[in-house]
């Protein structure tokens, strides 16, 4: 099975690393965006469905990615790992060519699959294909219990049998999975590509309604219509898929990442001076550009992506609720957080998507911060000064409102358990020490 060679940048996700930072910076320059986490991993996955060779582009340098690249190996996958070319953007993510010509395990273990929760989409397309899967339980975030139920509950509409046996969902669907009516009780992103991954092998037409419309969705979905599924309503809540009976390889460039925009616009704004997001889609963050916007930030749409301005101003209390896309996205929750515990007022956070997603809360107090909790909302009242502390991530998009927090903080802050960055933000701490950030990783023992 084909392990690529990465000549990327340091390895990194060591459990003992730290990053620290010395706030009271203004940045000035220009940052890179990366393609979007939550589109590579299920892209990764979807060349499953076929025996060609499937090639994607900008796939951030990401721990997870290369966790998926493991799970997918030890299904017979091959990805080989494309060298940077003339004239690339120094920005630009990688170049990966998968392979699954052969399919040779249809069981996901445990060791792999408890660390990264998108691993468990491995689960349609396995059964799709070959007609069963055992894939473990999944893992990732500990932000609420995020079950599976409705993944299952979807195989189970296209025709498979599914157990849960001893940590493993066990899934059969010998004669092939056929098309059928599924209506999600609730929007929800994996159960939706959960379902469009699996449907576009069943035989006969598929209904998905109350379907997440989330750009990375679309993302998945026009990849998929490059490699000869059907699908109609792409980006709307109905989604109409007529099975065929094969797949064939394609090309395709994974979307910019909207989340890492919206963090770096949110560093941008905290820290004041002048950004440029370089290959930003501001079309896929409307609600979040408006949201910053009203917080007092200057953000402009140019040809490059956005520029980020804050000269000076207050930043403004604004309340936010998080809510399926095009909502406010709860994966900038916490990062909202940290930019509004600056803000010259009181403004109410309120998060509708995920449970126990507040525990970046304590550790913004250890920075000065004055937030206060009434259940699913935090109140967050601003206050004049941050100071720097030793904090700790608990999770990916909590670890990034610390050094939110800590960019505009006097003194040093240092952050802990950085191998949740790791997760999601290419090279967080070399892009923002490329425009005048004092952001420095220290290598564990």
């Amino acid at each position: 099975m084909g392990l690529a060679t990465r000549p990327g940048p340091p390895k990194k996700g060591n459990l003992m690393d730290r990053i620290r930072i010395r706030g009271g910076n203004k940045l000035n320059g220009v940052i890179d965006i990366s393609g979007a986490k939550n589109a590579a991993l299920p892209l990764m996955i979807i060349p499953l469905l076929t025996p060609e060779t499937v090639t994607l582009h900008n796939v951030p340098r990401l721990v997870d990615a290369l966790r998926l690249q493991r799970i997918l190996q030890n299904h017979g996958v091959d990805i080989t790992t494309a060298g940077k070319r003339a004239g690339q953007a120094g920005g630009a993510g990688e170049t990966l060519r998968i392979s699954a010509k052969t399919i040779v395990d249809t069981t996901a273990p445990y060791d792999l699959v408890s660390k990264m929760r998108a691993s468990f989409w491995v689960l349609g397309p396995l059964i799709a294909r070959m007609g069963e899967a055992k894939v473990s339980l999944p893992g990732g975030c500990a932000i609420g219990t995020r079950p599976v139920d409705m993944h299952l509950q979807a195989m189970e509409k296209l025709g498979a049998e599914c157990v849960i046996d001893q940590g493993y969902v066990i899934a059969k669907a010998k004669k092939g999975l056929k098309g059928g009516h599924i209506s999600f009780a609730k929007v929800s992103v994996g159960a939706t590509h959960a379902a469009l991954m699996a449907a576009v092998l069943a035989h006969g037409e598929t209904i998905i309604e109350n379907a997440a419309t989330e750009p990375e969705i679309t993302d998945v979905a026009e990849c998929l219509v490059k490699m000869g599924a059907k699908i109609e309503g792409i980006g709307t809540r109905t989604l109409h898929i007529t099975g065929v009976t094969s797949l064939h390889g394609a090309e395709h460039t994974v979307i910019a990442d909207r989340i890492e925009t919206g963090t770096y616009a949110m560093v941008a704004g905290m820290t004041g001076g002048d950004v440029t997001l370089r290959g930003a889609r501001p079309d896929t963050l409307e609600d979040v550009i408006l949201t910053l916007r009203r917080a007092g930030i200057d953000i402009t749409t140019t040809n490059e992506g956005m520029r980020i301005k804050r000269n000076g101003s207050d930043i403004l209390p604004v309340d936010v609720t998080t809510d399926p896309y095009p909502g406010f996205p709860t994966d900038l929750q916490a990062q909202f957080m940290g930019l509004m515990t600056k803000a010259k007022g009181k403004s109410h956070i309120r998060e509708t998507i995920f449970e126990n997603r507040f525990m970046h809360v304590q550790e913004l107090a250890r920075l000065g911060a004055d937030i206060h909790l009434h259940g699913d909302m935090a109140e967050v009242r601003g206050v004049a000064k941050l100071t720097g502390a030793d904090v700790m991530a608990t999770d990916l998009r909590a670890s990034v409102s610390l050094v939110i927090a800590g960019l505009a903080a006097e003194g040093e802050t240092m952050l802990h358990r950085v191998y949740h960055l790791d997760r999601g933000f290419e090279d967080l701490e070399g892009k923002l020490s490329g425009v005048g950030a004092d952001v420095t990783r220290i290598a564990g023992a």
